[in-house]
């Protein structure tokens, strides 16, 4: 009889004996194994792309507050023995007429409230501000007359700048330059869509410090802090016009130029991924993972820091 012809179980008589024999279940046939190693191999990218992912989290939010430390130790350091040596920059040119070098340290701003010091570098490319607060070329530096703007981070590289929506009218401010100890005191905050202050009068001296406004990692505009200037002010000289300032250093701008290193750091980090899936596959799970991990953290921090310039100089 055949299998679609017959009951799900049938009786055998067998010396006087009857047994019922049932049918088992119909079997399916297993996936191809041949399969197998696309599936494992789709996997293991993913799995390379997440950890990739994760270093880039940890590069803003860890890593990237470890390197902005230690940037502002080296700086810290050259900028006292500048000061001692009455060599520290006093212009935001050289005397030859040129841009100071991106990252000069500039001045170290002190702010007692917020138990807050950082050395002040020239510039305010995403690059540079990794390293600390930016002085914004085209306005003088502190203590001098006008209006002289620093930008700072809100959340990225160690966030120096996450506090100062806290600060209140009348909180004391100190920037040391090479022309000496400046104090101002702050006039309030301004948001979006707040009305501007009017630009100082004739032989007076305001700080303004900008980051950016909204939730960490998501800002939606910028926010300001004034002060007025309440010491003596002193000489002004170099000044740069706006349109001397590189376009990658305005408001909110990522830096363009670290376009060509990330593209290099993920074909790098491509090759690595496939190295290490290759070991995995002929030689074993335990060599990929002794290989794989330092090799794609490496890699992968390295690219993440690179990523990073390409965001919002203020983050």
């Amino acid at each position: 009889m055949r299998r679609a012809d017959r009951p799900a179980h049938a009786d055998i008589v067998t010396r006087g004996i009857t047994v019922t024999v049932l049918d088992g279940p119909e079997t399916t046939q297993c996936p191809d194994a041949a399969e197998r190693p696309l599936f494992l191999l789709v996997g293991q990218m993913f799995a390379i792309l997440g950890a990739v992912l994760l270093c880039f989290v940890a590069q803003l939010a860890l890593i990237g507050a470890v390197k902005h430390e230690r940037d502002q130790d080296r700086a810290f350091t050259d900028f006292r023995y500048q000061l001692a040596n009455a060599t520290a920059p006093v212009a935001a040119l050289t005397e030859d007429g040129r841009l100071l070098e991106t990252g000069t340290p500039v001045a170290i701003l002190e702010i007692p409230r917020l138990r807050l010091r950082e050395v002040v570098g020239e510039g305010t490319s995403s690059r540079s501000l990794k390293s600390g607060p930016g002085h914004l070329r085209n306005t003088p530096l502190p203590g001098q007359a006008g209006t002289s703007v620093v930008l700072g981070r809100k959340a990225a590289y160690g966030g120096p700048f996450s506090r100062i929506s806290e600060l209140r009218t009348g909180d004391a401010i100190v920037v040391t330059t090479g022309q000496g100890e400046h104090r101002y005191l702050v006039q309030g905050v301004r948001r979006a869509g707040d009305p501007e202050r009017p630009a100082p009068g004739s032989g007076a001296g305001r700080l303004t410090l900008i980051t950016a406004d909204g939730p960490h990692f998501l800002p939606t505009d910028v926010l300001r802090v004034d002060a007025r200037l309440t010491s003596e002010v002193v000489a002004t000289s170099g000044a740069v016009p706006a349109f001397a300032v590189p376009e990658n250093e305005r408001l909110m701008i990522g830096d363009s130029s670290a376009l060509v290193p990330v593209v290099i750091w993920a074909l790098i980090l491509a090759v690595a991924a496939v190295a290490v899936v290759y070991v995995r596959q002929r030689v074993g799970r335990w060599h990929a993972w002794v290989i794989g991990v330092p090799l794609l953290g490496t890699v992968g921090v390295t690219l993440a820091d690179q990523a990073a310039a390409l965001l919002p100089n203020l983050l």
